[in-house]
């Protein structure tokens, strides 16, 4: 996991990704003091943006705030004179009256009492009081004395949508009750700037208890529709920003602002669309105040790159591909020498190119001397083959003059040995390399060879081999092959025919039971023929068979049974360093410098 991570940041140690990182490092000041003034500027220009949508809601609900001081003045004003006509009924509603008819602006002027009557009306006629007490407006008055400004959907007396301005009327300290005037919608709608009947603008005035009074939408529109979505209005009271962007009820993305109008009674409400509000120009701004340092960051970098790769990197590249093909063998002649490259890089190319002769200059005497002391080797192998072939023939032609048949046996064992190793020497010089030795291929041979030699015509014995290909040096081929020899010589002697009539049998295995180690199993069976001979011959063959396994530190396993006798040793494997490379040049390259890499 560990080493799969450092391969994959691998490329961290790059001349150009260090370089990139220290100039990041360096410009990395600048870049943030930039970043920095653009949020600024962005900041600004989008604060300023909300005091002109702020004033130009403030502007749009100037006629609706005109109006509702007016009614608020008007009711202060005829507080006095309806506690002088309070006692006379008909008195207080014909100034109620004329007071309406001489202002265009309202539509209904009264006093309610505590107790919800109200015969001081501009509607009262013939001291007829008005039942005010399933009011609304009268509800919330005397849940919460005070100057209150709301809306009536059906006023009692009017008969008409109104907004209701109400005003507490005291004598001394004792609260008699309110004075109302009543205004239009339609008057309050009219006031509104003309910049709000667009699509893209409109305006909604509440009251402190979060109450909609007046709206620009039309009959068939609603004003929660503008307004945002799941927001309480009294909650948008306590928020700190003044202008902000929401989702509105119709689910559009809405600019919105908050102004009072009449402050602590009535507020407006502005929602703007995107595109009248500015919102993707601020965005852009703000887009933009990131975006144009990054720039110049990826710009300065790049430029910092190329200046790199057109003087540094591309020549480094051009010199590790010439080292690369001299490392795999392409040695005709040496690399030549960079010449337009800066003179640091052009020294060292001069030096590679210098290195580069010398080594294929030693190399080429090496290989010289390595191919001339090949040959003297593997003629010494011949000759010492040869000779043992001699000596073995000379044995062969001295047992055949002597008429003791024990002291034949003798030098036809001994012969056998000879023979081994002058098949061992036949395959140190046939070697393409000289320290590694194919002992399945040798031992193949010498089974071979004892079996022809041993096994006559018509004889039933079988014999079984399965060696597994194994490279060894010849430090342990040599006593392998004889300990095989031996092993093999004494089961073919004592092979005898196993109970129950079957032809008698010997068997040669050769593995590798794990990296690093390898069995070698000779068995034959047994007889009774066999049992009894247990006793005969001299026990050479079984201290040659120790020493052998002593040279190959293992030790040789007897197992004897009923059936049948085997012999198993079990040895490490000393590796030959020449295993597996047909080309002394096949190094294994990769595509950057790595710990534990070959180049």
């Amino acid at each position: 996991m560990l080493r799969r991570l450092r391969d994959r940041l691998e490329f961290t140690r790059g001349l150009g990704f260090r370089l990139g990182t220290l100039l990041s490092v360096a410009i990395l000041p600048l870049g943030l003091i930039s970043l920095i003034q653009n949020l600024n500027l962005a900041r600004e220009a989008e604060r300023s943006a909300e005091i002109a949508l702020m004033g130009r809601t403030a502007s749009a609900a100037a006629g609706e705030r005109a109006l509702l001081q007016s009614a608020l003045g008007s009711a202060d004003a005829l507080g006095p004179a309806v506690l002088e006509a309070l006692d006379r009924p008909q008195v207080c509603a014909d100034l109620m009256r004329n007071f309406i008819e001489r202002s265009a602006t309202y539509v209904y002027a009264g006093f309610t009492r505590l107790d919800g009557r109200s015969d001081c009306n501009s509607g009262a006629n013939g001291g007829v009081a008005a039942d005010m007490r399933q009011s609304p407006a009268f509800k919330a008055f005397l849940a919460q004395p005070g100057t209150m400004v709301t809306s009536v959907e059906r006023g009692i007396v009017s008969g008409r949508s109104v907004v209701l301005v109400m005003q507490p009327l005291y004598r001394d300290r004792e609260l008699l009750g309110y004075v109302g005037l009543s205004l239009t919608h339609e008057l309050l709608q009219s006031t509104h700037a003309m910049a709000f009947a667009t699509d893209g603008a409109r305006i909604v005035t509440f009251n402190q208890r979060g109450e909609i009074l007046t709206s620009d939408l039309s009959q068939d529109g609603s004003a929660r529709d503008i307004i945002p979505r799941d927001t309480d209005l009294i909650g948008l009271l306590s928020r700190s920003e003044t202008s902000f962007r929401a989702i509105s009820g119709s689910g559009q993305e809405r600019v919105f602002t908050v102004v009072p109008v009449v402050p602590g009674l009535v507020y407006a409400l502005g929602s703007w669309s995107p595109k009248i509000a500015g919102l993707g120009l601020f965005q852009l701004s703000r887009f933009g105040a990131v975006t144009i340092p990054i720039a110049l960051w990826l710009a300065s970098l790049g430029v910092a790159y190329f200046a790199v790769f057109r003087l540094v990197l591309r020549h480094i590249t051009v010199l590790r591909g010439q080292m690369r093909r001299f490392a795999i063998g392409n040695r005709s002649e040496p690399p030549p020498v960079l010449s337009d490259a800066p003179t640091e890089i052009a020294d060292v190319s001069q030096t590679f190119h210098n290195m580069a002769r010398i080594l294929i200059r030693d190399e080429e005497t090496m290989e010289e001397a390595v191919a001339e002391k090949t040959v003297l080797l593997k003629e010494v192998h011949h000759r010492v083959k040869n000779n043992l072939q001699l000596i073995a023939s000379i044995i062969n032609m001295q047992s055949r003059m002597i008429e003791n048949s024990q002291a034949r046996g003798v030098l036809r064992s001994v012969q056998d040995r000879v023979a081994a190793l002058a098949t061992i020497y036949r395959n140190l010089y046939q070697a393409e390399h000289l320290d590694a030795v194919e002992a399945d291929r040798l031992i193949g041979d010498i089974v071979n060879q004892l079996a022809n030699a041993s096994v006559g015509p018509g004889s039933d014995l079988n014999i079984s081999t399965e060696i597994a290909p194994l490279t060894l040096l010849p430090d342990q081929a040599v006593p392998l092959t004889l300990l095989a020899t031996e092993a093999f010589t004494n089961a073919l002697k004592y092979a005898g025919t196993p109970a129950g009539g079957s032809a008698p049998w010997v068997s040669i295995r050769l593995s590798e039971t794990e990296p690093g180690r390898a069995l070698l199993v000779i068995e034959n069976s047994v007889g009774d023929a066999s049992r009894d001979s247990d006793g005969d011959g001299t026990g050479l063959g079984g201290q040659l068979i120790e020493a052998f396994s002593t040279q190959l530190d293992g030790e040789a396993e007897i197992q004897s049974m009923d059936d049948r006798y085997a012999l198993r040793l079990e040895f490490k494997i000393v590796a030959p360093s020449m295993i597996g490379v047909s080309d002394p040049r096949n190094v294994v390259l990769t595509s950057a410098a790595r710990e534990g890499s070959r180049h």
